[in-house]
């Protein structure tokens, strides 16, 4: 048997957790909950955003730090006591020898988890060196080798390259890399696919499936993704608000939930509801661009670079126009150019071509360029960064009028901006002193409508959607998709929809562009593209949604 295999018997009890409550200050955000894992099991904790489930997979190796714990949470071994060892109660020395070489643990950003100071072969080297007690060498070589398990390209030359040097996806592989690399019996997988493209996210989804198989190992996968948990997990528990309020096999709680919340869960699912496209196609475009092109000059390998810099084309020749009322999603992965599109379209980028907003080109003047920036505006993807700390509500929502129309007194600014607020579903009545708030007091869903409302005060024809709803749980992405229909039946809004979910596009999308290295390889009514899909990347894109 090799070092870290499990010796007990698929099906056998790997982790039985039984009344796990955790504290803060007294505080209990984890109520008692309950659940066994089997070995070889995959099993499923599925939750919102604050619902407990990544602090009850932390607490298992204590990793939370100020926790008050409470309960137990045994794990059971053929060469040990019949009743297991508690990982709450044992001696943290103990729990040490534990901690990656018996359970591993996958975050949910290896950009953060990963030291950014190191290789990542030395990080990977580390574990095997400290665990299993290799001599250098040897471990570089085992971590060449992890690394070529989880399908990474030139695994010895990745393994020298520092983690802000690798994709996402590659930074993934090399996150399970070293969860992997003492063949540990139970896997926690905290949102291991949530940051990645479709595509990449199909792909870590079927090499986690691989090595469970290949190593027989148990996977405790962290997700409020319910379509993943549909395709990987055998048994699932759902969480809400510290509480396991349903579990069962994946099959009998998808086809038959009991629980409000769960059905709650599986119906967030993005739906459609938008008005027809427009039936006029010679209507005068809000936006078009035609031999659209972005460059970024870098520098040049050896002596070449010494006397000037390469160019880097990250859009090019695209072309597009949206009519109004109309939305045009750009879906593609990282890297595709469609962010940089998007930056261009708002005049925050040099470009070359023709790019025009209701029939004018930026920089025609400061003036010009101030009335089409009123006439487009903009989301970004996390409301959070989008909005300054220190402002207050009204300050940020009312900022776009002290550009656009410093005439108006404060009254009338402070007027404006609860109707912008109460457009987006938020209002003094839920929010007392509502405009005297700061961003951090408010969730994730009711940021981004404050970050809507920041758009919509300056009543723009167009508004540049950058991922409006990755960084949101599925029922939050509901509402806040639903809110942006509304916004546009009632206001005739036009929409440059920029994204990754081939699900959001279906959902929000008229028309749709395709992107890929920089360039359009496929555009169309959103129905024809999505459903008929002719160029093989879009297919690949429509299979990856599809599993992952």
């Amino acid at each position: 048997m090799k070092p870290g295999e499990s010796s007990l018997a698929a099906g056998a009890p790997l982790l039985d957790v039984r009344g796990l409550r955790v504290a803060f200050a007294g505080k209990p955000v984890v109520h008692g909950v309950d659940f066994r894992i089997a070995a070889g099991e995959k099993f499923a904790l599925v939750g919102e955003s604050g619902s407990g489930k990544t602090v009850t997979a932390l607490s298992l190796l204590r990793l939370v730090q100020n926790a008050e714990l409470s309960g137990s949470a045994r794990l059971f071994d053929a060469g040990r006591a019949q009743d297991g060892r508690d990982l709450l109660s044992i001696p943290e020395r103990e729990l040490r020898g534990i901690r990656g070489k018996e359970i591993a643990m996958i975050f949910q950003e290896p950009m953060t988890a990963l030291n950014a100071l190191y290789s990542v072969g030395d990080q990977i080297a580390e574990v095997l060196q400290l665990h299993e007690g290799l001599p250098a060498r040897a471990a570089q070589e085992a971590a060449v080798q992890l690394l070529a398990d989880t399908g990474i390209p030139e695994p010895a030359r990745r393994a020298r390259a520092l983690p802000h040097q690798l994709s996402g996806g590659q930074r993934q592989r090399a996150m399970i890399a070293m969860a992997l690399a003492c063949r540990p019996r139970l896997l926690l997988a905290d949102e291991p696919t949530t940051a990645l493209d479709v595509t990449v996210r199909a792909q870590i989804l079927e090499l986690l499936a691989e090595l469970q198989r290949k190593y027989g190992m148990a996977v405790l996968l962290i997700t409020h993704d319910l379509n993943l948990v549909r395709h990987f997990a055998d048994r699932v528990a759902v969480m809400e608000q510290g509480h396991i309020v349903e579990h069962g096999p994946v099959a009998t709680v998808f086809e038959a939930p009991q629980h409000p919340y769960t059905r709650k869960l599986i119906d967030s699912h993005p739906t459609r509801d938008v008005t027809p496209a427009p039936a006029r196609p010679d209507a005068a475009p809000i936006l078009s661009a035609t031999g659209l092109r972005v460059s970024y000059p870098v520098p040049r390998p050896g002596f070449a670079g010494w006397f000037g810099k390469g160019e880097f084309v990250a859009v090019q020749g695209a072309e597009f126009r949206i009519a109004p009322g109309e939305t045009l999603g750009v879906v593609g992965e990282s890297g595709s150019g469609k962010s940089t599109l998007a930056l261009a379209a708002l005049g925050l980028l040099r470009f070359q071509g023709a790019l025009k907003v209701e029939g004018q080109g930026w920089g025609q003047g400061q003036a010009s360029d101030l009335a089409l920036r009123r006439a487009m505006q903009v989301v970004f993807q996390d409301p959070f960064s989008s909005l300054s700390p220190r402002m207050t509500v009204e300050q940020i929502v009312g900022e776009g009028l002290l550009v656009h129309a410093p005439e108006l007194k404060a009254s009338d600014r402070r007027a404006r901006a609860l109707q912008a607020l109460a457009d987006v579903g938020l209002t003094e009545a839920q929010f007392p002193a509502l405009l005297d708030r700061y961003p951090h007091e408010f969730s994730g869903g009711q940021r981004q409508r404050l970050a809507i409302a920041r758009a919509l005060i300056v009543d723009p024809r167009l508004l540049v959607l950058d991922e409006p709803t990755s960084a949101l749980d599925v029922t939050i992405q509901k509402q806040v998709l639903g809110l942006l229909q509304r916004l546009q039946r009632e206001r005739g809004l036009s929409y440059l929809l920029i994204t990754h979910d081939v699900e959001v596009i279906r959902a929000m999308a008229h028309q749709v562009i395709v992107m890929k290295d920089g360039a359009i390889l496929e555009s169309g009514p959103v129905d024809r593209v999505l459903d008929a899909p002719e160029h093989p990347y879009t297919q690949k894109l429509v299979a990856a949604a599809q599993l992952a």
